[in-house]
């Protein structure tokens, strides 16, 4: 059998880099915090236990991973010493015959799949210490992974120690280790400060190892994978790869992306079969689109489920809560809010639905806006199926329109209407004759008060 596993998120870095109150860690990419993305790809792998390792003040980064526990690094010391940091949690399972898999909060874009080879490649137990190695396309500033016979890593080899001919190396290390619980504490505790920085690093378990007679092997990974973000500049790169992987699953799964490169999704975005989306379409998280719905040009949709054959947009925007029905229809600059459409019903133009339920089939007119909020509540409009709502008319909540009921356009609706009513709130009509012509004399006389 594996060995049990313990995974170690490395999150204590203070990300100055990023000129950010927020934890660097906490910034997201596609509508949630990077870190979530990291400890999302180590889940897959069914650990043990999964540590993040924090700073002094990592409470809100705390909070993100619940309820994964954190434990503090009081200095930031290098990336040995945040390791140390969780030895005392870790203790138990290490006893246990534990591995360890070290990971970074910062490096979003790291899959399970390669997380899952590099557990593969310690299976047989050949290897102590499997390390991750990529091949940048410019390898400068990078530490490189020196091997030895059989893929052995016998050293890696900062860029300012390196000689003329390891500098052409283009394996570099990404980061990532994995390697035997116990041996990686006891060697740890051998790593010493010896450098520029006086930091404790994790490539003198190389080294160490070797000393033991420990093996260290690679792992190749992609080069987008071991991204890290230390800068807003490289948060807008990982986000684009990252959404660059979201539209192929999207497409490969039968979604009609009409230009791709115009689609924001989220992390959690659920597209059904033959679903169309037109440019520049934003979905943010908790959006759920079943088969055949099309979602027009420069849609908004957040926190929202779409039925089947629905159509939304263009310019259409849908706050959380919206449930909008099968082959209902919600048109150009229409917003909706905490409301639900039922099959077939139509708001087509220019209207606002908040905290409401329309039912099958109700058609609401152009420039409808339910008056949901009194300054201190929020109330509920219902409006039942078949209802027609005529153009520019406020329904002021709490207020119910009856089965097949009709509001005349432009009205202010404060009673509720019973089924097959017929509502007409507005002034009478009062008409003139010739009161236009006089108008326009009094003004040509500048007489008009």
């Amino acid at each position: 059998m594996q060995a049990p596993l313990i995974v170690i998120v490395l999150a204590a870095g203070k990300g100055t880099r990023m000129r950010s109150a927020l934890p660097k860690v906490l910034h997201p990419i596609a509508g949630r915090p990077m870190i979530q993305h990291v400890v999302e790809a180590a889940a897959a792998l069914d650990p043990a236990q999964i540590v993040v390792v924090v700073g002094p003040e990592g409470e809100a980064i705390a909070d993100a991973v619940s309820p994964h526990p954190v434990v503090v690094q009081r200095q930031q010391l290098g990336t040995a010493d945040a390791v140390k940091a969780a030895r005392e949690i870790a203790a138990p399972l290490i006893a246990e015959g534990a591995d360890v898999l070290i990971l970074y909060g910062d490096g979003p874009l790291i899959t399970s799949e390669t997380l899952a080879r590099m557990r593969g490649a310690r299976k047989d137990g050949k290897a102590a210490f499997i390390w991750l190695g990529f091949r940048p396309p410019d390898p400068t500033g990078y530490g490189r992974l020196l091997l030895s016979e059989g893929n052995t890593l016998a050293a890696i080899v900062e860029e300012r120690d390196a000689s003329e001919e390891q500098r052409k190396i283009d394996l570099c290390w990404a980061g990532l280790l994995l390697g035997e619980g116990e041996a990686l504490f006891r060697l740890l505790d051998a790593v010493d400060n010896r450098n520029a920085k006086r930091e404790y690093y994790l490539t003198s378990l190389v080294e160490l190892a070797a000393r033991e007679g420990l093996l260290s092997s690679v792992v190749e990974g992609d080069s987008d994978e071991v991204r890290g973000v230390n800068s807003r500049a490289e948060l807008a790169e990982a986000e684009e790869i990252l959404q660059w992987r979201l539209r192929r699953r999207m497409m490969e799964a039968g979604v009609t992306l009409i230009a791709p490169e115009t689609v924001y999704f989220s992390w959690d975005s659920d597209l059904g079969r033959d679903v169309v989306v037109e440019p520049h379409v934003f979905f943010g998280p908790g959006v759920r689109v079943a088969e055949g719905a099309r979602i027009c040009a420069f849609s908004h949709i957040e926190g929202a489920v779409i039925e089947a054959g629905a159509r939304i947009g263009p310019f259409a925007r849908l706050r959380p809560g919206s449930v909008i029905g099968p082959e209902a229809r919600i048109g150009n600059f229409v917003e909706t809010k905490a409301s639900v459409l039922g099959a077939r019903a139509k708001a087509n133009h220019l209207s606002y639905i908040g905290d409401a339920e329309v039912g099958e089939g109700a058609n609401i007119g152009a420039g409808t806006i339910t008056c949901n909020y009194d300054g201190f509540a929020k109330h509920r409009t219902r409006i039942a199926a078949g209802a027609f709502i005529g153009s520019n008319t406020s329904l002021v909540a709490p207020v119910e329109i009856g089965e097949g009921a009709i509001t005349g356009a432009g009205g202010t609706i404060v009673e509720d209407v019973p089924a097959e009513a017929l509502a007409i709130a507005r002034a009478e009509q009062v008409i003139r004759p010739e009161g236009a012509k006089r108008l326009k004399a009094r003004r040509e006389e500048g007489k008009e008060t």
